[in-house]
């Protein structure tokens, strides 16, 4: 069942779960040693976030919000700072940067999705909390398509790496239909009614508020959900299936611009 409330609820704020303290604490220190004259805030997200992560199973999710824009090099010496950190530390399956810059972070053009995001969804581990910019957010389908206006396009994307993993890695064929199918299940949002009082927190409350509008994708659903929890197995079907949804999806958004 959904959470209704009058503002989404706010980012994480527990401790974090022993497992990942040393994790933590090296991602700091090496982006400040390596990064620091670039960096403005450095953030974690998910599960890892939230204290709910599972040792050798779960992603590291970090925001870094850059002072400014970075040149080619700097990209290059985040990139490779990422797969050093993932590569010392099996704690956790991956290692993601989402990389924005302060200027970005601020503009009322992205209020709805940078500041909702730094908001709600982001805790702040070291240098200027973005968060604090804010106001909390009422639930908003404006945020939802904010989010994931680009979801049809990042499945796509999903999709050939997907196929590009097949008979090699089987591992990363898993985990990559796993993230696939959890970002599916999560931009069903951008269908929500702009009136929604509620705001899905898990995948089983996006699977719900979404099937009750839409119960004849029952089955599509159930198939996602069964990828997007642990211990999975390569399917044969699942670019197909996904594409087939990103499709309909794509369609449904298409008629929704045109009653609106």
């Amino acid at each position: 069942m959904t959470v209704t409330t009058s503002t989404i609820p706010p980012a994480p704020h527990g401790p974090f779960q022993p497992a990942y303290l040393d994790l933590i604490d090296d991602l700091r220190t090496a982006l400040l040693a390596q990064a620091g004259e670039l960096l403005d805030g450095i953030y974690l997200y998910g599960s890892v976030a939230r204290g709910d992560a599972t040792p050798g199973v779960s992603d590291l999710d970090v925001t870094l919000i850059l002072r400014h824009r970075p040149a080619p090099r700097d990209a290059s010496m985040l990139e490779a700072l990422r797969l050093a950190l993932a590569a010392r530390h099996p704690e956790v399956s991956k290692i993601d940067f989402d990389i924005g810059t302060r200027i970005d972070a601020l503009a009322p053009r992205h209020l709805h999705s940078w500041g909702y995001w730094l908001k709600h969804h982001c805790r702040c581990i070291w240098g200027n909390d973005l968060s604090r910019c804010f106001t909390p957010f009422p639930p908003s389908r404006t945020i939802a398509l904010a989010v994931n206006g680009d979801i049809v396009e990042v499945l796509e994307r999903q999709a050939r790496e997907i196929e590009q993993l097949r008979e090699l890695d089987t591992a990363k064929l898993v985990r990559r239909q796993r993230e696939a199918a959890r970002r599916l299940l999560r931009a069903t949002s951008v269908l929500r009614a702009e009136d929604e009082p509620s705001w899905p927190q898990t995948l089983e409350q996006h699977a719900a508020l979404f099937l009750s509008s839409y119960p004849a994708m029952r089955e599509q659903i159930d198939f996602f959900m069964r990828h997007a929890g642990q211990g999975g197995a390569p399917d044969d079907q699942f670019v197909t299936r996904l594409r087939a949804f990103a499709g309909w999806l794509q369609l449904q958004l298409q008629l929704q611009q045109q009653q609106s």
